[in-house]
């Protein structure tokens, strides 16, 4: 038997729908968007409605969206382009200390290019606060980038008055918005960003698709060169296969939102309670915001346990993901757990549970007595007690 999954903020599997839209362009329209033949139009149209769907799920204009290779192309062509194209204006971008990697190591590399970076902090549980932005942001601030939700404990930041911040200053607001997809709405307008960014393989599309919005009149200097697709932005004969897949998706998410965030909430609370019932409280710490944070997500440290050890343990019959890593002389806990200051005793036992559309009540009560026994036994060994002096 396979284990039970609960590392959807990772990777999806394709929806069922999905891989139905998809089929008649894997195995019959094979045509190349760009030709003018019944084979090319046929496949132009399929992009125009892939556009179309995405574009309805954040409510923009088709012609505001990008189809590119995935979340990390579209970060990269958001802050790259943003930065490139504003330099004669400024040098600034702000970001924050919990971002992914693929804005975090953007940022970086654009300070080797003569840019200025400030990373923002965040409080305990892992929230941007407002009155940071306004001190940090100056003049030569050219973009702003904060994640809307994080991948890692799923607090939900406030883009929306972020956004109004950057933009009483001039600066651009850009989202990555990866993990929220499908899991809370996602409407550009009421976020009020110029750039989002969408990962296909985090809400049940395939990898290696993903989309960038860019509001209408926003200039980004082109990653790529070549021709003209994608309204001259993004060179490459488009991946039709996979755009079709992730405009289903994108259809599918808006359509089944509220079903799916009373599931995910359901289950995420099933789990939470289950594991605190027999553990305690004592054993068991929460972090995130315990209420403005993804439904899906549970983020939970277990007291002076390793999370390798207890993710090596449950190997076979629980799938889920470490927010710290253990070595000979040294604990390695997340940026996003350091970023918050959760004490070292209860960060390098950190798991991130993340359930989906497919997760089951007695799939999470399963999990909750397998994880409990073996919680349990690493707690009552003796490394345990060594740890918990750390």
């Amino acid at each position: 038997m396979k284990p039970i999954y609960f590392d959807y903020n990772a990777t999806t599997p394709i929806a069922r729908e999905v891989a139905d839209a998809m089929a008649p362009y894997l195995y019959e329209h094979f045509g190349n968007p760009s030709s003018s033949h019944p084979y090319g139009t046929t496949t132009m149209q399929a992009v125009r409605t892939a556009r179309g769907q995405v574009a309805n799920m954040l409510g923009c204009e088709p012609g505001e969206v990008i189809f590119t290779s995935g979340g990390t192309e579209s970060n990269n062509y958001a802050i790259k382009g943003a930065a490139l194209a504003g330099r004669s204006r400024g040098n600034h971008i702000i970001t924050t200390a919990v971002e992914h990697p693929a804005v975090i190591e953007v940022c970086c590399w654009l300070e080797t290019q003569g840019f200025r970076i400030t990373v923002l902090p965040v409080d305990e549980y892992g929230l941007v606060e407002p009155t940071t932005l306004e001190q940090a942001i100056t003049p030569d601030t050219l973009l702003v980038s904060v994640m809307h939700a994080n991948n890692e404990v799923g607090t939900i930041q406030p883009v929306t008055e972020l956004a109004a911040i950057a933009h009483h200053h001039g600066a651009l607001m850009h989202t990555d918005a990866a993990q929220s997809v499908g899991k809370i709405a996602v409407n550009v307008e009421d976020l009020g960003v110029d750039l989002l960014s969408i990962a296909g393989h985090k809400a049940y599309a395939p990898k290696g698709i993903g989309a960038l919005y860019v509001r209408s009149g926003v200039e980004l200097d082109q990653l790529m060169h070549g021709a003209g697709h994608e309204g001259g932005r993004r060179p490459g004969t488009e991946n039709v296969l996979q755009i079709v897949g992730l405009g289903q998706a994108c259809q599918v998410a808006a359509r089944d939102l509220e079903q799916n965030k009373r599931h995910f909430q359901a289950m995420r609370d099933r789990l939470h309670h289950g594991l605190v019932r027999r553990l305690g409280n004592d054993s068991v710490r929460l972090n995130g915001h315990p209420e403005r944070r993804l439904p899906n997500t549970l983020s939970l440290s277990f007291r002076g346990i390793e999370a390798n050890a207890l993710l090596l343990a449950v190997n076979d019959r629980v799938a889920a993901s470490a927010g710290a890593a253990c070595h000979a002389d040294e604990v390695d806990v997340s940026a996003v757990l350091e970023a918050m200051a959760v004490p070292l005793e209860w960060g390098m036992g950190t798991i991130r549970f993340s359930v989906g559309r497919g997760t089951t009540a007695e799939e999470i009560d399963e999990a909750v007595e397998v994880i409990t026994g073996v919680v349990k036994d690493l707690q009552t060994r003796p490394a345990a007690a060594d740890l918990r002096l750390l």
